[in-house]
């Protein structure tokens, strides 16, 4: 099935800021292709968006190659031609250095880091020849400036090298008028986070607040729209990255 509409490709759909994602494209008026892991996380997040048949869940690691292959072939095949890719699906382990295991490196490398590789490869092979495309990566603020109270130096270490890899990749396509950006969130009220984490998460931020998932799915739709922007690399963090408080 082809469709005129727009479609948008988003990792980590099921829940969280993938999820928050997957519901403002859709009033957008965009179709929405979201991977997550498991068919049972993907058919949770098609319930909470009423089941539009805008929507398609891809169930598959997007650390594996042969998953963001998939979700592209899948999404050109439902909806003609992939138009946004979010790199969304992410891991935040945050803890001392010396306390890091393999598992963790291995984790965050497959998730954070191949994931980003796989699904952007995937994207670009697609929007390259139809001269038309955008890739938008959440980041990490704390990969602009780490902060003492949160040891992270791993996902810093990955994030911040998407972070880069955003101004690279958006001066090897700009030629091909595809525009790579970033959103670098700070801490944001998600599942991941339980209400007494709160208080102490709020004072992480000069704003002395988290933020909301939809201040970072507005973030992305902002930069979507923007159409001669390409390079950036947004924080959306309520100042933490500005500099000490």
């Amino acid at each position: 099935m082809s469709s005129n509409q727009r479609t948008v490709v988003i990792t980590g759909a099921s829940s969280g800021i993938g999820l928050g994602l997957a519901e403002a494209f859709l009033r957008q008026g965009y179709n929405v292709v979201g991977n997550a892991r498991t068919e049972e996380r993907l058919a949770a997040a098609a319930a909470h968006l009423e089941h539009s048949p805008r929507f398609l869940g891809v169930a598959g690691d997007i650390g594996e190659r042969r998953t963001a292959t998939r979700v592209v072939e899948r999404a050109v095949e439902r909806f003609g031609a992939i138009d946004v890719l979010v790199n969304n699906a992410g891991i935040f382990i945050a803890k001392p250095i010396a306390e890091y295991s393999e598992q963790d490196l291995d984790t965050l490398i497959a998730t954070n880091l191949k994931g980003f590789v796989y699904a952007s490869q995937a994207a670009a092979a697609h929007m390259v020849p139809r001269r038309q495309g955008h890739i938008v990566n959440i980041t990490a603020s704390i990969a602009m400036q780490p902060n003492i109270a949160v040891p992270a130096a791993l996902p810093v270490l990955i994030k911040g090298g998407i972070n880069q890899a955003t101004r690279a990749l958006a001066l090897e396509l700009s030629p091909h008028n595809v525009r790579v950006n970033a959103v670098a969130p700070g801490i944001v009220d998600t599942p991941l986070y339980t209400p007494d984490m709160h208080g102490f998460l709020n004072s992480l931020a000069p704003a002395g607040r988290i933020a909301k998932v939809n201040e970072i799915a507005d973030a992305v739709l902002y930069l979507n729209d923007a159409e001669f922007t390409t390079g950036v690399v947004l924080p959306v963090d309520g100042g933490m990255s500005s500099g000490k408080w």
